[in-house]
């Protein structure tokens, strides 16, 4: 699968986009794109992150630095992962906050949530919907 296979992007507004970049890093997403403005670079316009869970491309995450209109550490996503106790170990070492432990849930599947450094909340598990 390539990155134009994956049907659905979540996208988030950034205040520090360097700082977010490392924490996605660590916690295992791989930079595809990143467009940055000419004038100042510290501002990403546009940037596409890949996210395999440990099986393959499964998902895609659009991100931007904050505008006026547009605070960032607001949104939250669902990663769908085959280790989502490493990936909360990541998460949590690379400056996240624990928010839900990972735990077996009654619907099916293990999972938890946590914050990342700008607030968005990142919910982690084995449960892939249907």
């Amino acid at each position: 699968m390539t990155t134009h296979d994956i049907g659905l992007w979540h996208s988030l507004t950034l205040r520090d986009a360097d700082s977010m970049f490392a924490w996605l890093r660590a916690v295992g997403f791989v930079e595809h794109a990143t467009y940055r403005d000419e004038a100042d670079p510290s501002v990403v316009q546009h940037s596409e992150w890949t996210w395999s869970g440990g099986d393959g491309v499964t998902g895609g995450l659009m991100v931007g630095s904050a505008r006026d209109a547009q605070p960032g550490g607001n949104g939250s996503a669902y990663l769908v992962c085959t280790d989502p106790t490493a990936v909360m170990a990541a998460a949590l070492a690379a400056g996240g906050t624990e928010v839900v432990a990972i735990e077996d849930k009654g619907y099916g599947g293990t999972g938890g949530t946590v914050a990342d450094p700008e607030g968005n909340h990142w919910s982690l598990g084995t449960y892939r919907p249907s």
